[in-house]
C-alpha cells in the first residue's frame, strides 16, 4: 500500500466496503490507470462468478492493468478502452453495473458532467458510485491546485446527472470520498 510519511494514501478495501460490493457483482472501475489500484482489489470482491470491467482512454493504461492482473492470477477483468466523457461510447449494457469507482479522474477533465451522465447510464437503479478525488487543498502530492474540485462541485455534477449522494467517506489526508446511488 503506497504510504507518504508513514500515512496510507489510499486503502481500496475501504471504499469497497461502504459500497458494499458483493460477491457475484458487476462492477467497473472508471479511468482505472495503469497501477490497477481499485481494479484489482475489485476483482477480489466480487469473485469468481463476478465481473469487472476496467476502463481507461489510454491504451498503455489498460495494457499495464491486463498484465498485473495476468501475473497475479486475476481472470474476471474485463478490459474496455472508451472515453466515458462520451455518452453512449463504453461498451457495456446500459444499466448492467451493480457499482462503480471513479478514481482521481475528475480533475483531469473538463466533461464532468458528460462522465457521470455516462456512469448513470451503465449502473443498475440503486447502483453504486464511489468517488475519490483530491482534496481542493494544494498539497505536496497531487495535482496544482486549481485543478481540483471541491465535493461539493462533485455532489452538484453527480446529482444533476441523476445521482443521490448517500455518504461523505474518510479516505485519508489528500483525498475526499463520496457515495452516490443511482436514482
Amino acid at each position: 500500500m503506497p504510504t507518504i510519511g508513514g500515512k496510507e494514501l489510499l486503502n481500496p478495501q475501504k471504499v469497497l466496503a461502504k459500497l458494499q460490493i458483493k460477491r457475484g457483482d458487476k462492477v467497473a472501475d472508471f479511468g482505472c490507470g495503469p497501477a490497477g489500484h481499485f481494479t484489482i482489489p475489485l476483482a477480489g470482491a466480487v469473485g469468481s462468478h463476478g465481473q469487472v470491467y476496467a476502463i481507461d482512454v489510454l491504451k498503455s493504461a489498460l495494457e499495464a492493468v491486463e498484465s498485473r492482473a495476468r501475473q497475479e492470477g486475476v481472470k474476471n477483468i474485463k478490459i474496455i478502452w472508451s472515453n466515458f466523457e462520451i455518452a453512449g461510447a463504453t461498451s457495456i449494457a446500459p444499466a448492467s453495473l451493480d457499482a462503480g469507482v471513479l478514481v482521481n479522474v475528475l480533475y483531469q477533465s473538463e466533461k464532468r458532467q458528460e462522465i457521470f451522465k455516462e456512469i448513470h447510464r451503465l449502473l443498475k437503479s440503486s447502483g453504486k458510485l464511489g468517488v475519490i478525488d483530491w482534496r481542493p487543498e494544494a498539497a505536496v502530492i497531487g495535482p496544482a491546485g486549481e485543478l481540483r474540485l471541491s465535493a461539493e462541485s462533485v455532489k452538484k455534477y453527480a446529482s444533476q446527472a441523476g445521482f443521490t449522494w448517500r455518504e461523505d467517506l474518510n479516505v485519508g489526508s489528500y483525498h475526499y470520498g463520496l457515495i452516490f446511488e443511482k436514482t
